[in-house]
């Protein structure tokens, strides 16, 4: 199944700013939407691939920076390129601590604008399939019973067989026998496999 093609969405009041804007990047071959207000934007369905946020910080009711509030009090993690004619180092700052790929003060390049964005989209890419990768290794250890479970914690540490059945008061083929299932329920062969899962799973 392919991925969905990447998106970059253009918010920003100025009619004339999202016209040029939207020419820009679907002259590179890039698909685009536009959007007047940080309401319009969140009135669209999340985009279902890469996707990057061309934000401008001032617009009327919601801010640039009031929107990625938003998104970032909503879960979401969408990768914003801010644009500005009127920035400041503070607003700059913020804008970064929260996230943000990169804030373009005006006048910009076409090329710094389509680099920011370039930079974006595979930010937001790599992030998809980590969390791709994340919900198949949580699903995957979801699957092991209670006492499977208490030999996979115990095996990601280092801990033997032998060590394990002294734990549990039980025998090292009883150990054997769980270790075996839990590793084919989690799809992997060799202690390093699932310790390199356990740690997907846990990733923030």
């Amino acid at each position: 199944m392919s991925e969905p093609a990447p998106l970059v969405c253009v918010v920003d009041d100025d009619a004339m700013v999202r016209k040029s804007l939207l020419r820009l990047f679907k002259a590179e071959g890039l698909e685009a939407e536009g959007f007047e207000s940080a309401q319009d934007y969140l009135d669209r369905a999340l985009p279902a691939g890469p996707s990057c946020l061309v934000l401008d910080v001032h617009m009327p009711e919601l801010s640039g920076l009031d929107l990625q509030q938003v998104l970032a009090d909503g879960g979401r993690d969408e990768q914003i390129v801010f644009i500005t004619g009127q920035g400041d180092i503070p607003m700059c700052a913020r804008a970064m601590r929260a996230g943000a790929t990169d804030f373009l003060p005006k006048p910009f390049s076409d090329m710094e604008l389509l680099t920011a964005v370039r930079r974006a989209l595979e930010r937001s890419r790599t992030r998809l399939r980590n969390h791709a990768e994340q919900a198949v290794a949580r699903a995957r250890i979801a699957t092991l019973s209670p006492r499977e479970h208490q030999v996979f914690e115990r095996v990601i540490t280092g801990m033997m067989n032998k060590e394990i059945a002294a734990d549990f008061g039980t025998s090292i083929k009883t150990v054997k026998i769980q270790r075996a299932k839990l590793m084919a329920k989690m799809g992997v062969v060799s202690v390093a496999e699932l310790v390199n899962l356990a740690q997907v799973a846990q990733r923030q």
